[in-house]
C-alpha cells in the first residue's frame, strides 16, 4: 500500500536550540489503518508511544503484544491492564459531525529532531495531531543511538533506522537506502 502525494515538509527550530524536520502525510482512514496495523500489530516491540509535550513525555513501551480493534473510527490498543484509543476514522458516536471531525487525527508527521541532549541528540518518529492541533501521541522508532533496552550505544547502529525507512517508503513514498550502514 502506498499513500503517497508530495509531502508537506515543515523545519520547527524549537525554544531549546533543537530543530526538528516533519514530514507530513495525508491521514485517511485507510492510511492510518495501515500505520496502525503496522506500528501496533507488527513492530509493537520496537516502539514507545505517548504524548510528549514540553514538560511532559510518557514513554509507554509495549512488553507483549497489544490487542488492537476498531470500532466507531476509533483505534484501541488494549495490554489488558491499560489501553488507549486514537480516533484514526469516521466516528459516528460525536454530539455533532463537527465534533467528529475534530477529535479525528487531521495531521500525521514523521519527525526527525536534532540537537537534543536524549539519546544521542537525535530521535526519529511520528506524531498526531487532531483537528484542534493538539497533540494526540508521539511515537518514537527506533534509534540508532540507543539499544533495544534504550541504553545509549558507544557506536551507532544505523540499521536501527530500517522502520524509520519502510514507514516513509509506505506513506510518503522515498525509496529506501540501500545501505544502512552509514548515517541518513
Amino acid at each position: 500500500m502506498n499513500e503517497t502525494q508530495t509531502p508537506r515538509r515543515e523545519i520547527v527550530d524549537n525554544p531549546d536550540g533543537t530543530v526538528t524536520e516533519y514530514s507530513d502525510f495525508e491521514p485517511t482512514e485507510a492510511a492510518m489503518q495501515r500505520l496502525a496495523d503496522l506500528l501496533f500489530k507488527e513492530h509493537w516491540g520496537e516502539i514507545t508511544v505517548g504524548p510528549c509535550i514540553e514538560g511532559a513525555v510518557f514513554e509507554i513501551r509495549f512488553k507483549d503484544p497489544p490487542k488492537v480493534s476498531l470500532f466507531d473510527g476509533y483505534l484501541t490498543v488494549d495490554l489488558g491492564h491499560w489501553h488507549f484509543h486514537l480516533c484514526i476514522g469516521t466516528h459516528q458516536g460525536a454530539p455533532s459531525p463537527e465534533l467528529a471531525a475534530k477529535r479525528r487525527v487531521a495531521r500525521a508527521a514523521f519527525f526527525e529532531a536534532r540537537g537534543g541532549k536524549c539519546g544521542g541528540g537525535r530521535s526519529w518518529g511520528l506524531r498526531l495531531w487532531n483537528g484542534f492541533g493538539e497533540q494526540m501521541t508521539t511515537v518514537f522508532l527506533p534509534s540508532p543511538f540507543l539499544s533495544e533496552d534504550l541504553k545509549v550505544l558507544k557506536e551507532p547502529r544505523w540499521e536501527r533506522l530500517r522502520l524509520w525507512y519502510s514507514l516513509r517508503e509506505t506513506f510518503l513514498g522515498e525509496p529506501r537506502p540501500q545501505d544502512l550502514s552509514r548515517p541518513s
